[in-house]
């Protein structure tokens, strides 16, 4: 069973994968929420989210997980067990809270209550206009025909069809797709971005990206030019 399993703290996730691992699961471990944002693509079965994460905390990710429409049941590790809270994160998607300090046993119990629930499927592929992207396959086809992507090429593109019709900044760009500071790849970028254009747009097909000066880019969500 695939788990993710997101937790700032490396000595505390280390043990607790280690236990997971122990009874069955292959974890996957992130240690921030944009970390975890890299792997929506991945097919977990189950999520662990802790509540307290530096930057965006669990409950800002569990959000964007469910507007990226992937639905793992994800489990919310919190050090607080206020009603508001709980409330707070089952409008956000949350399926299911843990109180900390808790017992290994009751953990394991709530992930296999979660894995009992009816199956949704996940989000398999993304499509755009004529663009459709595979996610398992990480295949991009445009008008029925396969394109020769890059691996950063595909990072860009689907987080650019992910957030269709609104804009990506730079920075966005560099930090989820690069891992960097924009300062950093800020030339590179604009590589990808144009040999990018250049695939998805061959042969006279409308243009899909959008460059909006001083802000980031845009994925027409009609696809027309």
């Amino acid at each position: 069973m695939q788990l993710l399993l997101v937790e700032d703290d490396m000595k505390a996730a280390r043990l607790l994968a280690q236990g997971l691992q122990e009874e069955g699961f292959a974890v996957t471990v992130a240690h921030s929420a944009e970390e975890a944002l890299a792997l929506l693509d991945r097919p977990f079965e189950v999520a662990i989210f802790d509540r307290m994460l530096p930057g965006m905390d669990g409950l800002a990710l569990c959000r964007r997980v469910r507007q990226s429409q992937v639905l793992w049941p994800i489990l919310m590790l919190t050090a607080r067990d206020a009603l508001g809270e709980k409330v707070e994160g089952l409008h956000a998607g949350v399926d299911d809270y843990l109180a900390k300090p808790f017992a290994f046993e009751e953990l394991l119990a709530r992930l296999h209550a979660l894995l009992r629930r009816p199956r949704q499927l996940q989000v398999l592929h993304l499509q755009l206009a004529d663009l459709r992207i595979d996610l398992l396959a990480h295949e991009v086809m445009r008008d029925g025909q396969r394109l020769d992507l890059t691996q950063k090429e595909y990072a860009v593109l689907v987080l650019l069809v992910r957030h269709s019709g609104q804009v990506v900044s730079r920075q966005q760009l560099a930090e989820e797709v690069w891992h960097a500071d924009l300062i950093a790849i800020d030339n590179l970028m604009d590589v990808h971005i144009k040999n990018l254009r250049r695939k998805i747009e061959a042969d006279g097909r409308p243009a899909l990206i959008e460059t909006l000066r001083g802000q980031g880019f845009r994925m027409r969500v009609d696809g027309a030019p």
